[in-house]
Parts: structure tokens; sequence; C-alpha cells
């Protein structure tokens, strides 16, 4: 079997085939576009390439080819010999990742499905929806302290209005505001958008059948774990997401960190979201044998961390009910 090495870049990506003995059969450097043709020309083989923005789709080709694919983790590949001795280019890189593959059978991430990263850029650009809306009405709030003028409260949706009732408006000002009615415009669209695809996926419409947990929610859970069968137990899929605690510990000395905060940053800020939501303002039956739960820890380890753990709880109930093909039952969760 032939050892391909490709290191990455945005306009062109280095190659470097060796043969199962080691000799270097091939080393040029291609546009990273041509690569799916160049893979094309190449007998079943072992395609090795380090986690970047292209990987994902060159993996996509290279496996519906016939190819073996090693997707090598971006903190593994310093310990392989990329960038020893201070020397960093990306013919000494593939050289390198060949080299090792034609050694060891090197791990290799999770190729995420199409449908997984879809639903993670819906998600993304949404949050970067809310991302830019939030920073224009913390702009207007700072104009309006300055000014010594305070608006009514309402919903996000009703700023600009709200903004606009107390006197004339600066034309700098109005056209912030003209940008976050924009905003609040799109991300209703988005909205529906992400709604829409929770209530037509079966496992997005069991998950939400937890108290806190909505469409976002569900979309970044499912789009992060992608297939459940990769996890043996809820407590890994908790470790995967970073909700578990650190710790930096060496001979008889022992001390626990905060959480370990690995894996996919929006799924774990919506998990920990809707553990917010379900302590403040969900009303529903269902929800009580978890508040409790949560208020006990408070009482012991305060506000934050009870909140924390109410997300890793939602994680492992989440997982269970994917896992299970069941929906919520509270009963359950109150024993």
């Amino acid at each position: 079997m032939e050892h391909c090495a490709i290191d990455l870049g945005g306009r062109k990506s280095q190659i470097c085939v060796r043969a199962s003995n080691g000799e270097v059969l091939v080393e040029e450097l291609c546009l990273t576009p041509d690569l799916k043709d160049f893979l094309r020309t190449r007998p079943p083989s072992r395609v090795v390439m380090e986690t970047c923005a292209e990987a994902f789709g060159i993996a996509d080709a290279a496996l519906a080819l016939g190819h073996e694919v090693r997707v090598v983790p971006a903190t593994l590949v310093r310990t392989l010999g990329v960038g020893a001795r201070r020397t960093k280019t990306d013919r000494r890189d593939a050289q390198a990742l060949s080299e090792v593959s034609c050694r060891i059978d090197l791990p290799s991430v999770h190729v995420p499905s199409a449908r997984s990263r879809e639903w993670k850029t819906i998600c993304g650009m949404r949050d970067a929806l809310v991302s830019c809306r939030t920073k224009l009405i913390n702009t207007v709030r700072g104009w309006l302290r300055g000014r010594g003028l305070r608006i009514r409260r309402g919903e996000t949706t009703t700023f600009a209005r709200r903004v606009r009732e107390l006197e004339s408006i600066p034309e700098h000002v109005e056209s912030q505001l003209k940008a976050i009615e924009s905003l609040c415009a799109e991300i209703k669209v988005a909205d529906k958008r992400t709604a829409s695809l929770a209530a037509r996926d079966p496992v997005c419409q069991r998950l939400m059948t937890v108290p806190g947990v909505g469409p976002v929610t569900s979309l970044r859970f499912v789009a992060a774990l992608d297939e459940v069968g990769r996890f043996p137990t809820a407590h890994r899929v908790e470790s995967y997401l970073g909700l578990v605690p650190g710790e930096s510990s060496s001979s008889e000395s022992r001390q626990r960190l905060s959480i370990t905060k690995a894996g996919q940053s929006g799924a774990r800020w919506t998990l920990v979201q809707a553990a917010w939501s379900l302590r403040i303002s969900c009303r529903s039956a269902g929800a009580r044998p978890m508040q409790l739960w949560a208020t006990e820890v408070e009482k012991r380890r305060g506000r934050r961390i009870a909140t924390v753990a109410l997300a890793r709880k939602l994680a492992g109930i989440l997982f269970a009910l994917w896992r299970d093909g069941t929906t919520f039952d509270p009963a359950r969760t109150a024993r």
C-alpha cells in the first residue's frame, strides 16, 4: 500500500507519496482544488493529512475514491517529527507524515458527516448574527449612558424602537439602529431555519422533549456527536464536550481544576445556556426534579458550578435518549 501525505494549504498543497518500504515515489506541489484529480490517479492508498479547514472535504473525496484516510490531530503532529529542529517547511512536513505512516498506523480524528458539518455551519452563522447584534446594541447603550438616558425595558427585537422614543437620534446612531433591525430580521429567519431542521429530524424531536432543550441545542448536540455509537458511556460524551473537571496531579499532590473546555465550544455553550434556562425560566413539571438536584449542588458549591453540573447532566440525558431511542421521562429522572 502507498502512503500519501498531504500538507494542506489554502492555495497550494505539498504531496509526498511513499511505497510501503519507505521509498519516495512522488513529491510535488499541487493546487489544493486539484487534489481530488491527483488522488483519482493513485491506487488505493493511505491518505494522511493534518486537521485544518480543508481537511474534511479532501477526506470525503479520498474515501469516495476508495482510499484509507487518516486526519491526524494538530496537537499530535509535532510528536511525529513535524517542525523538528526548529525547521518547518511544507515539504519537510509532508515527508515526516508519510515516513511515520509507513511505520505505524496513525490515529485519526473522527471525520464528520456532511450533515454534521452543514448543521455546524448553520448554527455558527446564526451565532455570528446574534454576536453582531449584541455588539451593536452595546455600542448604542454606551451612547445612551454617556448622555444620561435610559430606555424602558423590553425584548431585544424592540430595542431600536424603544431608543427612538427618547429624542431625536443623530445620524450615526440611526445607522446603528437600522443595522440592528436588519440583524433582528435575519436572526428571525435563522431561527425558523433551525426550528425547521430540528422538527424534521426524529433524533432532535426526542431530544427536545427534555425541559430547557430547544432546536439550537438539539442541533448542536447531534452535530457534535454525529454518530452516537462512537461513545460507549455518557461520561465519555461529557468528557468529549469538555464538561468534566480537569486535574493537575503529580506524585502525592492532587489538584482538581475547572472544566477542561475540550471539544466543540458551540455545543458546550448551548448546553450551559439550556441549563440556565432550565433553572431560571422553565416552569414545567418535568423540570422540577433536575431543578431540585441543581439546588442541592448550589448549596454546596455555588450557583455557577451547579449550573455547569446541570449542563453535564443534560449531556448525559440527551446521549441516553439518542442511544436508546426514547423520550424524556420526568419520573425516571426523579428516581
